[in-house]
């Protein structure tokens, strides 16, 4: 018996060692066993694209549990940020993650080079010369704009065979911050995907000039409302389009479909489906990245262009939520899934294609023929088509 005790002590002995060794030959190799990870948003939870960006922080904190501290700061202003961004590296962040839009972040990452900083894109990256350690990253959200498209087509297709409207009342409303690239390039596929379904399709665009005013999202909304669109989405921060529709849909026939963020408890009559960039993917991936020792690129699975990092459906970087099967049409979840699994897939190309020509509105001379198709963040993860669309896109000043 005493041989059999000393045989097993001997080989649970031997069996610690080698763990021993391979954990020690982990930290040799660069491993990491607890990471400090910054978060610096550019409002606050309560609106729907920080709070849709805070949920990447939940995934990170849920799957590493203590082997990450996690730290936050919001309401950080682009012209502000350089304080908080000090703060978080002194505060020992070996990667820090921004939503915001200041240029300030790539100026500063040089004096940092141990801390990786990984910020949602604000601009065409293709070409431009970034220090190592910074990183962009943007999901493909024109993908998820198509199929809100479609919903919103599959709507209006039954209000005209119910006799409710004509088709020449598909009017459908975009309530937009600013004429950026980033909203023409949302509102022209949320636009094509509905006249995919209902040809006949136009839309009506007005900019706030703000990216969170309630009060002006709401009024906006209104007025499109009044002017005859029958479904509104948008690209702002706040619930005032939602609240518009909920509350004109007692007189008539009017619907939302919500980005980033459900609005289905402000809406649960009107709300159709919402389109959401899921940033989980990419700071996971990341921060796993950092944790190992490895660089991020070559962690990330998505469409890469050198230290910037786009994705839609097929990597889970695009998700469609809440789709509201008391409201919405008869087959939309068909029709929907029909091109998310084009696009699950590496399809693309159809989005921006079509008997149209688009203008620049910046400069009338600059006009693209979408016959043979435009793809979008082919070279960048930064959204560029910048082109209106003649005879169906309307700006409303």
């Amino acid at each position: 018996m005493k041989r059999i005790y000393i045989t097993t002590g001997l080989t649970c002995l031997v069996i610690l060692a080698a763990f021993i060794c391979c954990f020690r030959l982990l930290n040799l190799s660069g491993g990491k066993d607890h990471l400090t990870v910054g978060f610096v948003y550019d409002n606050d939870e309560s609106v729907p694209y920080t709070y849709n960006f805070s949920l990447a922080k939940e995934a990170l904190e849920k799957k590493y549990g203590n082997r990450v501290t996690t730290i936050a700061c919001s309401n950080v202003l682009d012209e502000e940020m350089e304080e908080p961004l000090r703060d978080l590296a002194e505060k020992g962040c070996n990667i820090i993650f921004f939503n915001g839009y200041s240029e300030l972040v790539m100026k500063l990452a040089p004096e940092y080079p141990d801390i990786q900083f990984c910020q949602t894109s604000y601009m065409d990256m293709e070409g431009v010369t970034v220090p190592e350690n910074y990183h962009t990253f943007k999901g493909e959200a024109y993908q998820g704009r198509y199929v809100s498209g479609i919903a919103a087509g599959m709507k209006i297709k039954q209000l005209i065979t119910d006799g409710l409207i004509t088709e020449d009342q598909a009017i459908i409303g975009f309530v937009a911050a600013f004429p950026t690239s980033e909203s023409i390039s949302g509102y022209t596929a949320f636009l094509l995907g509905a006249r995919s379904v209902v040809p006949q399709t136009v839309l009506r665009v007005s900019y706030t000039g703000t990216w969170s005013s309630y009060a002006e999202e709401k009024k906006v909304a209104q007025q499109m409302i009044d002017d005859g669109c029958v479904v509104i989405t948008q690209h702002t921060d706040t619930i005032g389009p939602a609240v518009a529709c909920e509350e004109a849909s007692e007189k008539k026939p009017v619907y939302f479909v919500g980005f980033n963020q459900s609005m289905s408890e402000v809406a649960p009559s009107t709300s159709l489906v919402t389109t959401r960039i899921c940033w989980e993917p990419y700071v996971l991936s990341a921060v796993d990245a950092v944790m190992k020792d490895k660089s991020i690129e070559s962690s990330v699975s998505g469409r890469i262009h050198g230290t910037d990092v786009s994705a839609g459906f097929q990597y889970g970087w695009v998700e469609m939520v809440d789709l509201n099967q008391q409201v919405v049409a008869p087959g939309t979840e068909k029709a929907m899934n029909n091109v998310i699994e084009q696009f699950m897939r590496g399809y693309s190309d159809f989005v921006f294609k079509g008997n149209y020509v688009g203008v620049d509105p910046d400069d009338p001379s600059d006009t693209i023929d979408l016959t043979d198709g435009y793809i979008e963040n082919e070279n960048t993860s930064f959204p560029l088509f910048h082109y209106i669309l003649k005879d169906i896109v309307t700006i409303v000043e």
